[in-house]
């Protein structure tokens, strides 16, 4: 059953285009980049805070390439938690595992301090990452103010005034850094079940050692 599943979802939600220099106004209208396409080589941040880049990171290997909202989003810290049951199993696949958000260094530590994680959390506080792969959109003022009174202040979390925010997205790419698979999804309460990830990561590893052999 888990195979229909991947293949169906081996397809992106590519919703409507915008302008590279902006970002939509609502999470339904993002325009993911395509399944096929090279994964976008752009900066990031360390928990150190120093630079890096997503190719550097990669460093030849395929991975599982997922963007969160932040810390404070209940929803992701429950998928973060999550993706630490299927760590050993991508480690044996190859696959790396990284987890990317908005959330500048310093919020990053607080993430893996607070929920034991073992793998690597990247800082796109500056929205390169969002906006090379099309998963970035504006909040809006009514939004930014329902945040405000549950106490999530996203200029705090960024330490920005973009007001920016991605569609929690996961991406798998295999070794050469081609996008395999995606699911991105404008509603922040769905997420991908990290059994669905596993499935997919497996999919994508059977593939390449199907194509090695027929070499």
């Amino acid at each position: 059953m888990l195979r229909i599943i991947i293949a169906a979802l081996l397809v992106t939600f590519n919703l409507t285009t915008f302008a590279a220099d902006t970002f939509p106004v609502s999470a339904n209208k993002v325009s993911p980049i395509l399944i096929g396409s090279m994964l976008p080589d752009v900066n990031f941040l360390t928990l150190e805070g120093k630079q890096t880049t997503l190719k550097s990171q990669l460093n030849g290997k395929p991975a599982v390439v997922v963007f969160y909202r932040g810390g404070w989003c209940p929803y992701c810290n429950l998928q973060l938690s999550g993706l630490r049951l299927i760590k050993k199993d991508l480690d044996a696949l190859g696959f790396q595992l990284i987890a990317i958000s908005l959330d500048r260094p310093e919020e990053l530590k607080l993430s893996l301090d607070k929920l034991t994680l073992d793998y690597t959390l990247l800082s796109d506080a500056k929205t390169l990452g969002v906006s090379a792969f099309g998963i970035g959109y504006r909040v809006d003022a009514a939004t930014l103010e329902k945040y405000k009174s549950y106490n999530i202040d996203l200029e705090k979390a960024s330490g920005e005034k973009h007001h920016i925010l991605p569609v929690p997205s996961v991406f798998i790419t295999d070794a050469e850094g081609m996008l395999q698979f995606s699911y991105v999804n404008p509603d922040h309460r769905a997420r991908l079940p990290e059994t669905v990830i596993l499935e997919a990561a497996k999919v994508i590893a059977e593939k390449k050692q199907y194509l090695q052999l027929k070499k």
